[in-house]
């Protein structure tokens, strides 16, 4: 290394610029890495004071730091980041690493610089959206959290769970776990397996009871995702709503079903009892008795599709996912055992191994609407066919039926054109068709209703459908 055309060759292919500066500020020596860095051939900078180019902002504490590097009695080596002016006109974040450390062979001190200006950007950027994050998680009413992969550490807590779970963010800050104890001791060894499942890196989707101030009555909605880093759990993200009214409004409903259920079937009991007595008894009666059965029976019928949609609204069971074969083959297998002198057949485009999963809600919007297609078909042995189909995401379940054809107010509830609540006279007469339509619509599907012909309807059924899921076995809701 002897050679001082080698070395000053050596720097000129180096990415960093570096010069060499007297204790003044002037530049006695630049390599060719400037040009990139700044746009100066080395020349123009040679003889310059270098303190001029810095961001007047800047200079005070650059030309601070580096006094105090060239004057330090022991060895000091210092890094600043500051604004340089480029050739054009433009500012470039530099990183400066220099030290007192001289050679009698170089004329000042060398100061090697780097071009940072991306990462300075980028940690803006990041400052900027914490600092947004920051925001709207000041004015959220949701718990926003974020603790490490094995809980800890809490990262993350907003505000909100003091009102919720009646503990600050300070005492999760100290004591990571202790939300637990704000937790209704009955819940408590499930949000544990949630945790330990989170940590595993699976998602999560859990309510229950918290605030112990008052007395657990608050019920709360968590979803929470683990982050995950070459393969391991990092850390683990989520929100707690309160769901209190919800859980109310779902126990005043199940309340009342109950009630209006229990007293409903009891009084037709009775009625329809004493229509078998009177028949028995004056035999000439039969025709009016027959029609009170008749009616009586289309009661009990409209009772047991009204439990259903309070099931299908309150228990969160039946938005699983299922498998799809199994949902409609279970359809199926209902209708037929229902109605033997029916016949139902399908089709299905799937290969067995291709099948994918949608909403268990499907099944009985399927089977509801093969139901519907028998009992209001005037033949003997009235027919449903059923084709099923997909792409993209998307099962489309095409149901055709010989039944009468839909009236225009319950095709408008199938599709969503009803002004729900609005018309109290021009409504639909049959829960089973509101019963689709809520299966339908909680599983965020469409349906399209046509007349397949004079007496006929087809009716297709499109829902989200995910294929390599785990495939759930649910049960349908209650029919008793």
């Amino acid at each position: 290394m002897g050679d001082p055309s080698l070395g000053e060759l050596l720097l000129d292919h180096a990415q960093d610029t570096v010069a060499v500066v007297t204790e003044d500020g002037t530049v006695t020596y630049v390599n060719a890495a400037v040009e990139a860095t700044l746009g100066y051939e080395p020349e123009e900078l040679v003889g310059e004071n270098a303190f001029e180019y810095v961001h007047p902002d800047d200079s005070p504490m650059v030309r601070r730091e580096f006094y105090a590097m060239c004057r330090a009695d022991d060895y000091d080596e210092t890094t600043i980041t500051y604004r340089y002016r480029t050739r054009d006109g433009d500012w470039v974040w530099l990183e400066s690493r220099m030290s007192n450390l001289t050679d009698e062979r170089v004329d000042g001190y060398v100061v090697s610089s780097r071009d940072i200006t991306d990462r300075i950007a980028a940690e803006e950027t990041r400052e900027e959206a914490a600092a947004r994050l920051n925001t709207i998680a000041s004015v959220s009413s949701d718990v926003l959290w974020l603790f490490s992969g094995d809980w800890s550490e809490a990262l993350f807590v907003n505000g909100a769970v003091r009102d919720i779970y009646g503990i600050g963010p300070e005492r999760l800050y100290d004591d990571p776990v202790a939300f637990l104890d704000a937790i209704h001791p009955d819940d408590v060894t499930r949000v544990i397996d949630a945790m330990e499942r989170l940590s595993d890196g699976e998602s999560v989707d859990i309510e229950y009871r918290v605030n112990a101030r008052e007395d657990f009555s608050r019920w709360v909605w968590v979803q929470a995702v683990p982050i995950v880093e070459d393969g391991v759990v990092t850390r683990i993200a989520g929100f707690s709503r309160d769901v209190t009214e919800r859980h109310r409004r779902e126990q005043h409903l199940v309340v009342m079903d109950n009630l209006l259920r229990h007293n409903l079937r009891n009084d037709l009991n009775v009625i329809l009892g004493a229509a078998e007595q009177i028949a028995a008894d004056h035999p000439q009666t039969t025709p009016l008795t027959e029609q009170i059965r008749t009616t009586g029976n289309r009661l009990l019928r409209t009772a047991t599709k009204e439990r259903r949609i309070i099931e299908l609204l309150v228990d969160r069971r039946f938005r699983e996912r299922v498998d799809l074969g199994e949902a409609i083959e279970t359809a199926i297998e209902r209708a037929r055992h229902r109605y033997p002198n029916a016949v139902v057949d399908y089709s299905l485009e799937f290969d067995d191994d291709e099948l994918p999963v949608v909403p268990s809600l499907t099944r009985t919007a399927v089977a509801e609407l093969i139901e519907n297609g028998i009992v209001h078909c005037d033949d003997e042995r009235p027919r449903v066919d059923i084709a099923v189909s997909g792409e993209d995401g998307t099962v489309e379940v095409e149901i055709t039926d010989d039944a009468a054809a839909l009236p225009d107010v319950e095709v408008n509830v199938l599709t969503g054109a009803h002004e729900f609540g609005r018309d109290p006279i021009n409504h639909s007469g049959g829960l089973g068709i509101w019963l689709v339509y809520w299966c339908i619509e909680l599983s965020n599907g469409d349906i399209t209703v046509e007349h397949a012909d004079e007496n006929g309807n087809r009716i297709r059924l499109s829902v989200p459908a995910r294929t390599g899921e785990t495939r759930e076995r649910t049960a349908e809701p209650s029919s008793t």
